[in-house]
C-alpha cells in the first residue's frame, strides 16, 4: 500500500511517526500474551503492526483491561487506533472499518436449567450474567425484551456470580463459554448464537483520511489472506472467524 499520492492519513496521528493502538486484553482470542518487551501479542496487535507499517510508523501500544476501557480512552485522545467490536453505541464516537474477523456470541447454562434454544432465555424473571459493556452485553441491552442483565467487571467476576448466585444463564462469546462450562460440570452452550460479534479498527470520528486508508487495508489484507494466517499462527483457528 502506498502512501506517495495521498499522505494525508499521517495528518491526522497525534504524532505523525507514530500510531497510537488502542488494544483490549479482555478478549484472549485476539491478545494471547505479551513479549519479553511487554507489548501484547496476538491477532489484534499483529494487525495494528501490519498498518502501522502499511503508514510507514511506528507502533505504539495502548492497554485496556476491557473494551469498553478503550472505548473510553478514545474520548480522552489516548490512541489513533483501536481494535474493539463493531457496535453501535461505540459508533456514536468511533469510525468502524468493516470487520476483519467474528465471533459467535451466546449462553452458557447450568445443569438443570430448561432452556434448549437460544430464544427461550429472553423471558421474565431470567437473570443473566454478562461483562459490562462487552460488545454482546451491548446487544443484548438493546434486544432483550423480559430477562434481566446482571453486569460485571471481568469474566472472571460474571463466571463467579453466575455459579454462586444461581443465575439462570451466562451470556459470552462461544468460544470462551466452552471452557467455562468445563468448570461447572453438566452446564451447557446452548447452540447458534444470538448475534456474530464483529471484530473491526475504529479511528475517531472526523478522522477521514486515515479510515479511508484502513478500509483499503481491510481489504488487502483480508484477500492476500494475512488475517486467516494470524488465525492459525496464533492457534484460535476454529474460535475466531475471518469476517465474510
Amino acid at each position: 500500500m502506498n502512501l506517495k499520492e495521498n499522505e494525508s492519513p499521517l495528518a491526522e496521528l497525534t504524532a505523525p511517526d507514530v500510531l497510537r493502538v488502542g488494544i483490549n486484553l479482555g478478549n484472549s482470542l485476539l491478545v494471547s500474551g505479551t513479549n519479553p518487551s511487554g507489548d501484547p501479542q496476538g491477532v489484534a496487535p499483529d494487525l495494528a503492526a501490519a498498518l502501522a507499517k502499511s503508514l510507514g510508523v511506528a507502533v505504539k501500544y495502548l492497554t485496556y483491561p476491557m473494551p469498553g476501557d478503550v472505548a473510553d480512552a478514545g474520548e480522552r485522545d489516548e490512541w489513533d487506533i483501536c481494535l474493539i467490536a463493531i457496535e453501535p453505541k461505540r459508533a456514536e464516537k468511533i469510525d468502524f472499518s468493516d470487520a476483519y474477523a467474528e465471533i459467535e456470541a451466546t449462553y452458557l447454562v447450568p445443569k438443570l436449567s430448561p432452556f434448549q434454544s437460544i430464544e427461550e432465555v429472553d423471558q421474565p424473571g431470567v437473570r443473566i450474567a454478562t461483562l459490562d459493556r462487552a460488545a454482546y452485553d451491548l446487544y443484548l441491552t438493546r434486544t432483550l425484551k423480559h430477562a434481566e442483565l446482571n453486569r460485571f467487571k471481568d469474566h472472571s467476576e460474571a463466571f463467579d456470580r453466575f455459579v454462586e448466585d444461581k443465575m439462570n444463564a451466562l451470556a459470552g462469546l462461544a468460544p470462551g463459554l466452552q471452557k467455562s462450562a468445563l468448570m461447572l460440570p453438566g452446564s451447557r452452550v446452548l447452540d447458534g448464537c444470538y448475534t456474530v460479534v464483529r471484530q473491526s479498527i475504529g479511528t475517531k470520528r472526523g478522522n477521514k483520511a486515515l479510515s479511508a486508508f484502513i478500509e483499503s487495508f481491510i481489504s488487502e489484507i483480508r484477500a492476500r489472506g494475512l488475517v486467516a494466517d494470524l488465525i492459525d499462527h496464533h492457534g484460535v483457528i476454529g474460535k475466531l472467524q475471518v469476517a465474510t
